[in-house]
């Protein structure tokens, strides 16, 4: 059986899915963006805001499933311009120790919702 995971200190789903999904011990959670649960807005003044905002709404759907960064083993970042690499990763990786970081790829894309600069998802292990 899988349950549903929502929580309103991450923005609500732009459409026909969920924040995240447990099944069993296993968290797979949706792409995270930019947006301010507080006000609804995008956050994008620099590359660096808008990555923290990722990981902040990041942080609130792991915290809703009783899991914290600790428990992440692999992550997807996608982004619109690698040349923005380093500045998002030196923000995710103040978010990990690096000694027990998870499995990552980084994908540069076309397009990404709403026309931020990353989106990132994980899956977590309790």
């Amino acid at each position: 059986m899988k349950k549903v995971i929502y929580t309103e200190k991450a923005p609500a789903p732009i459409g026909p899915y969920s924040q995240a999904i447990l099944k069993g011990d296993t968290l797979y959670t949706s792409g995270q963006i930019a947006i301010d649960p507080n006000t609804g807005l995008l956050v994008t003044d620099t590359i660096e805001s808008e990555t923290k905002q990722v990981m902040e709404n990041m942080k609130a759907v792991l915290d809703a499933a009783d899991l914290t960064f600790d428990n992440v083993v692999k992550a997807t970042i996608f982004i619109m311009d690698m040349n923005d690499f380093a500045k998002i990763n030196a923000i995710y990786a103040s978010y990990f120790d690096e000694q027990t970081a998870p499995a990552r790829e980084t994908v540069q894309v076309a397009c990404l919702p709403k026309n931020v600069n990353v989106e990132i998802s994980m899956i977590a292990i309790r």
